[in-house]
């Protein structure tokens, strides 16, 4: 749905789930109801046009497709007789429940996999079509992945309300983790051939909008909604005309979106003025040094190698120390960040992974050893299932044939 008619029900979806759920507590009826009405909308309100209150006739039509489910259900009849027998309302709540809905949607028994997608549906208003394209797995898998997603958050008996305080920040970590996820799947997709997936960066993107707009004053909030956009600003100097990937030390910045740029910059002043340092704050302010430079030879590096420095020790995981890697090198040489990736050898999270052949390649290739860039180009071009990113490795791969090992490639 990438329609006005399509991001208005998006908008909507959370809202009148959030309404069902306060009103009839069953979050996979509400959920299968909320989605039909949203599918009965997008069907008749192109042509029929929008009604006054779309919040209102989403809600009463999905009361009663839940109503309906009810009665249907001879096993539970009980519940009917309590359901049945309310009226689908008229007037409608104005509360936004979105973030209960979040906190929902990323409970602790769910994986990250279910999380996610379960974000997407119920609070993102995708199908479950669209969110298997995104993902490339058939829509059976997907549906049965959201389908016991539901069911394990029946069990867990969850109510939908924000958790205990104790609880709270633990969940909203969750929700933000569940969020960059989408993010950055929609940034750099993990297979396909496509770089990148703008429906989901705008997705994420939005539902951080939503997040940031009922917790202005979380800093770790403000600090991913900069982060998001600092990054999904480069998107249009990302790939040439023909999809082929351009790396940030080539990409025209001319073609960066400088109000995204300005709006991440104000943000990120923002999250780094409060008491802590958090790492979306970190990785924003890390975007926001390389914003603030014109060509990629004006990037503060040292600025740069240093905020990674902070990172590590706060929240140390491969792709910071990876990451922190290509800093490093920019200040120190590539001996020093081929010194630090060395630091990954053991680590069974980054075995093979390709992200780490592509950054050693192009150290290697830095230091003078052609040779073992070229394998590694090689390698990692074979360990990702992006075609973007395979063709890009493979062109770096190219350019340094002729100093491949004897029988290599």
């Amino acid at each position: 749905m990438t329609t006005p008619v399509g991001d208005l029900l998006r908008t909507l979806t959370p809202q009148v789930l959030g309404t069902l759920l306060r009103r009839y507590g069953r979050f996979d009826g509400c959920e299968d109801a909320v989605q039909e009405a949203v599918l009965a909308a997008a069907a008749q309100w192109p042509a029929a046009g929008v009604p006054d209150n779309p919040r209102g006739w989403l809600v009463t039509v999905a009361s009663r497709r839940l109503i309906d489910q009810v009665r249907s259900d001879h096993a539970r009849r009980q519940r009917e007789a309590t359901i049945a027998a309310e009226p689908a309302p008229d007037d409608v709540p104005d509360a936004d429940d979105t973030l209960v809905l979040l906190f929902l949607c990323c409970h602790p028994t769910l994986t990250p996999a279910s999380q996610t997608a379960l974000t997407l549906r119920a609070v993102g208003g995708l199908t479950t079509a669209e969110i298997a394209r995104a993902f490339l797995v058939p829509e059976a898998t997907m549906a049965a992945r959201i389908s016991r997603a539901k069911q394990r958050i029946r069990t867990a008996g969850s109510s939908f309300r924000l958790p205990a305080d104790a609880e709270l920040a633990e969940r909203l970590r969750v929700v933000l983790h569940v969020l960059y996820l989408i993010f950055n799947e929609g940034y750099t997709a993990s297979s396909g051939s496509d770089l990148d997936r703008a429906d989901l960066a705008y997705e994420a993107i939005r539902l951080t909008r939503l997040v940031h707009a009922q917790l202005p004053d979380d800093d770790e909030v403000t600090g991913l909604l900069a982060l998001m956009l600092l990054t999904h600003a480069r998107r249009a100097a990302r790939t040439t005309a023909a999809g082929d990937l351009v790396p940030l030390a080539e990409q025209d910045r001319s073609r960066w979106d400088r109000e995204l740029v300005e709006e991440g910059t104000e943000l990120v002043k923002a999250a780094l003025a409060g008491p802590a340092l958090g790492p979306y704050q970190l990785q924003a302010a890390i975007a926001a040094t390389h914003a603030d430079a014109a060509t990629a030879a004006q990037t503060d590096w040292r600025q740069v190698a240093a905020l990674y420095l902070i990172l590590s020790r706060i929240a140390p995981n491969p792709m910071v120390t990876l990451n922190r890697a290509i800093a490093v090198a920019e200040v120190d040489g590539p001996a020093a960040g081929l010194a630090l990736l060395s630091m990954l050898e053991d680590d069974d999270r980054m075995a093979g992974h390709h992200r780490l052949l592509s950054v050693r390649a192009h150290l290697l290739e830095r230091s003078g050893d052609r040779a073992g860039a070229y394998d590694h180009y090689r390698r990692a071009a074979r360990a990702t299932a992006s075609l973007a990113e395979q063709r890009y490795l493979e062109s770096r791969a190219s350019r340094l044939r002729r100093y491949a090992a004897p029988g290599a490639g």
